[in-house]
């Protein structure tokens, strides 16, 4: 019964997750159309085609990553051992830390320049005017920064021994209550 309530919990625990991945593929679906929009209705203007292509792959890339997200957490069977199911979450926190994580930390960073400019494109505003000119160029050099200094906190966080606490909030709150519920089925186990 201890067994089966703690897997039952440790599934609950992952709903989260799975709500969050269905409203990522909402979201880059409706980046993948708007962004397909833009750039086909637009093939003779450069800097908005450009926008529409990146915010149209941002967009795919956002689908694709929620969807294997979500085929990793359904390839967990609950009725396994609770070692292979540990195994199993694994795979979702490894995929989440070293790929989720860092995808979007530097893609977001520059990705609302490209969206800020398809929906600019949609007034009919023109986005190399004089006047928009300075702040693309703004915009790129404050993304950059942003960037920059995501990576510095990494670098720094890791040389002081936070490895673990960055890789914990990269995998979420999700997974972490997961293997917790997992971690203690272990250990019932083995006594």
């Amino acid at each position: 019964m201890f067994k089966d309530s703690k897997l039952d919990k440790a599934r609950r625990r992952l709903r989260p997750l799975l709500i969050g991945q269905m409203v990522q593929i909402s979201l880059g679906t409706l980046l993948a159309f708007g962004g397909a929009v833009c750039w086909a209705t637009s093939l003779h203007l450069p800097y908005w085609f450009v926008c529409g292509l990146l915010v149209h792959a941002y967009g795919l890339l956002l689908i694709a990553f929620a969807v294997r997200t979500l085929y990793l957490v359904q390839r967990i069977d609950y009725a396994a051992p609770v070692v292979l199911i540990q195994r199993r979450l694994s795979d979702v926190r490894a995929w989440r830390v070293r790929v989720e994580a860092p995808f979007h930390a530097v893609l977001g960073s520059f990705i609302w320049i490209p969206i800020t400019g398809m929906l600019l494109s949609w007034t009919g505003l023109e986005l190399w005017s004089p006047q928009f000119k300075r702040w693309v160029i703004a915009s790129g050099l404050v993304s950059l920064a942003m960037a920059s200094v995501m990576a510095i906190v990494v670098w720094l966080m890791r040389r002081a021994g936070k490895r673990q606490r960055m890789e914990d909030n990269a995998a979420g709150l999700s997974v972490q209550r997961a293997e917790a519920e997992l971690a203690e089925i272990a250990r019932f186990e083995r006594e």
